[in-house]
């Protein structure tokens, strides 16, 4: 396994250089790998032959200790989110069979469990060395991740210790300058895979990981972990930046080698703005769902004048190594004509199947002896060979019978509001059709005129119905906008 080799050889070489800085208390790579060779004593003997842990997922260096002592002896582990409701997470550890759960806090108490405390007891190494796992547990699942089912039951995705080592071997291969003085931004929360990659990486290379307060409000916390740290290398979604946006004036960040986003759409103005800020980055669009093992799409921003775009939406660009993408019509016949279709992947870092055989029949698919994943995203191919996003298939909606897309309503407002961040939500009347609301992040006001405007850019049935007022969007724990929470606002408003 690549990530693990790479690991165990950094802990040697850089034993007291910084592994993280957390709550800005710093920790060396000596004193986590003491930290990791403690819990691994702990699972060894009290987890006996159990494969799959549950992690109580805090942002303490305890927790980080507790991943990586599962990934480094050939473990599965399974993060859950310590402020989710206790019946979400019963749910999770019934589905995935879990009978041990590390935590550093002793405040937790669940059916079937049995609670292994992994707060730091001092233990001193002593030059022991963990056995490193062979090429064995390829198809052993490294980790589990829950995210949230249609069914309202937590949908699990395994990702192999195969494809997270592709992952890695595939981020290498992008060429990134990074060395064991980087910075590396963690901003994510545990149960969300993009939080692998921000931490995992720089582990591989003697970075520095600099992980943001859970407390506060996110936007402004990473700003000042961006500014006070110096930071060189951030991997964020871009709803950080739209929240920033009103203070790039005052944002010079010239330390900030690379400039990543991914989790939601990147939108060419703000990004374009956000350039100015960052004069030294690197700026890159990337893509992948949990399902694809963190992210397996690039599209560099390489001339800021030559941007590929669809409705301000950037390209997601192409491929990683060891990945392919295509897109498909209704019948999953593939599509080469720049026409839209779903998106779907296949390649090394494609997760087996979910957990349990959920929704397996209806989200892969063979195509030419390969397992396809309908990624639920809607794209096109244009005649350079990138992907451009357009919009979710779920956002993809019927409106008096016409099929609408949620991102187009959504591209003239932006245009004619002059950027204000809104959304477009379809949502279900008592007649059991499909009402538009157009939500914008700011205070009342007179609307007339920008629906106007908007009748002269679309049909009539893709004229939101009502105008709602936020002062602030909600957003989830890893600072995308929470559409269901808004739908949910609108619905109680009503």
């Amino acid at each position: 396994m690549i990530f693990i080799n790479k690991i165990h050889a950094i802990f040697n070489t850089f034993s007291n250089k910084n592994a993280f800085c957390i709550k800005n208390k710093y920790y060396s790579y000596s004193e986590f790998y003491s930290q990791i060779f403690s819990i691994s004593k702990k699972i060894e003997i009290e987890c006996k032959n159990q494969q799959r842990i549950g992690i109580i997922a805090s942002d303490d260096i305890e927790t980080y200790a507790a991943i990586l002592a599962c990934l480094l002896t050939g473990k599965t582990y399974i993060p859950l989110h310590p402020h989710q409701p206790s019946d979400r997470i019963q749910q999770i550890i019934n589905q995935a069979g879990i009978e041990y759960l590390l935590s550093k806090s002793t405040d937790y108490s669940f059916d079937g469990i049995e609670l292994i405390n992994i707060e730091n007891n001092g233990e001193e190494v002593n030059n022991s060395v963990l056995k490193i796992p062979d090429e064995s547990i390829a198809y052993t699942y490294a980790y589990i991740l829950f995210t949230s089912g249609s069914t309202g039951v937590p949908k699990g995705v395994p990702i192999t210790y195969r494809n997270l080592d592709s992952f890695v071997e595939a981020f290498f291969a992008l060429g990134y300058k990074h060395n064991e003085d980087d910075r590396f931004l963690q901003m994510f929360d545990l149960t969300f895979d993009l939080s692998i990659m921000s931490y995992l990486i720089p582990l591989c290379i003697g970075a520095c990981v600099y992980t943001i307060p859970d407390t506060g409000t996110k936007f402004t916390n990473v700003y000042s972990t961006l500014e006070e740290h110096a930071i060189t290398f951030a991997l964020m979604v871009p709803s950080i930046i739209t929240y920033l946006r009103p203070y790039f004036n005052e944002i010079n960040l010239p330390h900030l080698k690379y400039s990543l986003f991914c989790g939601e759409a990147l939108y060419k103005d703000v990004v374009c703005e956000w350039a100015k800020c960052v004069p030294n980055a690197i700026i890159e669009n990337v893509y992948g769902p949990t399902e694809a093992t963190i992210f397996c799409l690039t599209y560099p921003l390489n001339n800021i004048e030559e941007l590929e775009e669809y409705n301000s939406m950037l390209s997601i660009g192409k491929p990683m190594q060891g990945m392919e993408a295509i897109v498909v019509d209704e019948n999953k016949n593939q599509i080469t004509n720049g026409t839209k279709g779903e998106l779907c992947l296949f390649g090394l870092q494609l997760t087996p199947g979910y957990l349990n055989n959920e929704r397996n029949k209806e989200s892969f698919f063979e195509l030419n002896n390969k397992k396809y994943y309908k990624t639920g995203d809607i794209a096109f191919i244009n005649d350079k060979g990138n992907f451009l996003y357009c919009g979710r298939v779920d956002h993809q909606v019927k409106i008096q019978g016409f099929r609408v897309e949620l991102s187009e309503i959504e591209f003239h407002l932006r245009k004619i509001t002059n950027d204000i961040n809104l959304v477009v939500l379809a949502i279900g009347n008592q007649n059991g059709f499909n009402q538009l609301f157009a939500v914008f992040e700011t205070e009342m006001q007179n609307m007339e005129h920008i629906i106007d405007d908007l009748k002269q850019k679309v049909p009539a049935y893709m004229i939101p119905s009502e105008i709602h007022f936020v002062s602030s969007f909600p957003l989830n724990s890893n600072g995308k906008t929470d559409r269901n929470k808004l739908k949910e606002l609108i619905q109680q408003s009503k």
